[in-house]
């Protein structure tokens, strides 16, 4: 169970294929890629016959994609997670771990507390106007959830509470904001929502201040250690980069 993201640049595989059709495939090299390599328990029958079902596919696909390293569009391949053969995806796996959500509460308090509002990036001006959009209320039911298979999209069953500035501000309200907005076209691209291009500098901004300024090598190494979600919002972050450079939307779901 994961937030699939996607830089829509209209690349030679897109020409090809839907954007429905890309996304069954970065499930398909990520699920592929953990049950080869990621998994260490020994391989029962279902698992066997997953692999060599999936063969024919999972071949094509790799034959199409590897157009992908040429593409302006292609994020970083050592920030690809497991699997990403599709170059300008990703995924940001639920559920969101609380050591990076109390990492994420301690960035947006320290960037209120120590940078004049004049310094601070826009969306972050937004989150704590008290008519921001980004009232918390999404992600406060998507923490109430737990599937059947007893998943959640959030490990922390409560948010964690600003102070100061922030006060009436809680970590639902920032990922909120990180959700994005509602996309207009989701029966074509299959992609609900969006980082619209008006908005991509700022949400560039917000993150890049929030996940790399200002922290030290020993810091970064620890967080990646303790926090799988991390690296996958540094993945964001390449893809907010690409996707400003070339005028396009960053597509989520």
């Amino acid at each position: 169970m994961s937030l699939e993201f996607t830089v829509e640049y209209p690349c030679r595989l897109r020409a090809r294929y839907s954007e429905r059709h890309l996304r069954e495939w970065g499930r398909l090299s990520n699920l592929h890629t953990i049950l080869t390599t990621g998994d260490q328990s020994a391989p029962g029958p279902d698992k066997i016959k997953w692999i060599e079902d999936a063969g024919a596919e999972i071949e094509l696909m790799q034959n199409e994609t590897a157009v992908c390293a040429n593409c302006p569009a292609c994020l970083p391949p050592e920030a690809a997670g497991e699997g990403e053969a599709v170059g300008c995806l990703g995924r940001i796996n639920y559920p969101v771990d609380a050591q990076f959500e109390k990492f994420m509460a301690d960035r947006v308090q320290l960037a209120l507390d120590t940078l004049d509002p004049e310094d601070q990036p826009r969306l972050l001006r937004i989150l704590v106007d008290r008519e921001s959009p980004f009232d918390g209320e999404a992600t406060k039911e998507l923490r109430r959830v737990t599937t059947v298979d007893g998943l959640r999209f959030f490990a922390s069953r409560l948010p964690i509470r600003l102070t100061r500035e922030g006060s009436h501000l809680t970590t639902d309200n920032v990922f909120d904001l990180l959700a994005g907005f509602r996309s207009e076209d989701a029966e074509r691209s299959s992609y609900t929502r969006e980082f619209p291009l008006a908005a991509t500098a700022d949400y560039y901004d917000f993150l890049d201040l929030m996940l790399r300024n200002d922290l030290s090598e020993s810091e970064t190494s620890r967080l990646h250690a303790r926090s799988r979600n991390y690296a996958q919002f540094l993945r964001l972050l390449s893809a907010l980069e690409r996707a400003e450079a070339l005028n396009a939307r960053v597509l989520v779901d």
